[in-house]
């Protein structure tokens, strides 16, 4: 029997486990990980069933349920879907394939870009005022700008010091940085039910791990209780940062 297994079948058992692999991550990350067990639960009675008992009868029930249940799915999981799309369209791979292809050079970025940004984090955080600032990286982040105040101003550190000061109308919101310009301010971020976030963390360190659980964005908050630096990036916080390390970070993931 195994014997009639060749390369093409190891390649397809190899597709589809790095398939199953990719959506139990993307259902973990979205908090959605017993749906994604009790789908394979399902899967699984409905193979042994169908398959292995040849209950015709619960067979085509369970036939009848998959069919319609792909389009349940789909609906349930139309964000998720979304940002798998997303993800894979914005691959840098591809994104390097399509720049060669059209000519384009990517934007390098140097250290005047940067040290804006670090210096009214350093200052904003002497001061212990909050702030919230969002940087674009591959996935466009349209839909987050468009609930905010529309800038598209350089970056500079009077202006996004102004734009947290307590008593401006956009301190609250978070401000995004697309193309090293600052696009909108007061924009209203996913917040992430994510259980093992510490206690001690507010609503703007839940917003920045949202909106980087959910793109490939990086967010930067100063505390407004503390004064601390830190950045949530991929799902995960790097917490109490220095200034120099913050520029460090900054610097790494905007040159990849």
């Amino acid at each position: 029997m195994f014997l009639d297994y060749g390369i093409k079948d190891l390649i397809d058992i190899l597709l589809v486990a790095y398939l199953l692999y990719q959506t139990y991550r993307l259902m973990k990350d979205s908090g959605s990980i017993n749906i994604f067990i009790g789908i394979l639960v399902f899967i699984g009675c409905w193979l042994i069933v169908s398959q292995v008992l040849e209950m015709r009868l619960l067979g085509s029930i369970f036939d009848k349920l998959v069919s319609v249940g792909v389009l349940a799915l789909i609906i349930l999981f139309q964000d998720e879907i979304r940002k798998f799309l997303v993800t894979l369209g914005s691959h840098k791979r591809l994104g390097s394939f399509f720049r060669f292809l059209t000519k384009t050079k990517q934007k390098k970025v140097e250290k005047a870009d940067i040290m804006p940004i670090v210096m009214a984090c350093m200052s904003m955080s002497k001061g212990k005022i909050g702030a919230l600032i969002v940087i674009e990286k591959d996935m466009p982040l349209n839909e987050i700008i468009h609930t905010g105040e529309k800038i598209h101003a350089d970056i500079n550190q009077r202006l996004i010091e102004s734009i947290f000061f307590k008593n401006s109308p956009l301190h609250d919101g978070a401000m995004v940085i697309s193309h090293m310009h600052i696009e909108a301010a007061g924009c209203i971020l996913p917040v992430s039910h994510d259980l093992n976030i510490p206690k001690e963390l507010g609503l703007r360190h839940r917003a920045a791990l949202g909106v980087s659980q959910e793109t490939d964005a990086l967010a930067i908050i100063v505390s407004e209780e503390t004064g601390s630096i830190s950045v949530a990036y991929k799902g995960q916080f790097h917490l109490h940062l220095t200034p120099e390390e913050l520029e460090r970070i900054l610097t790494k993931e905007k040159q990849q």
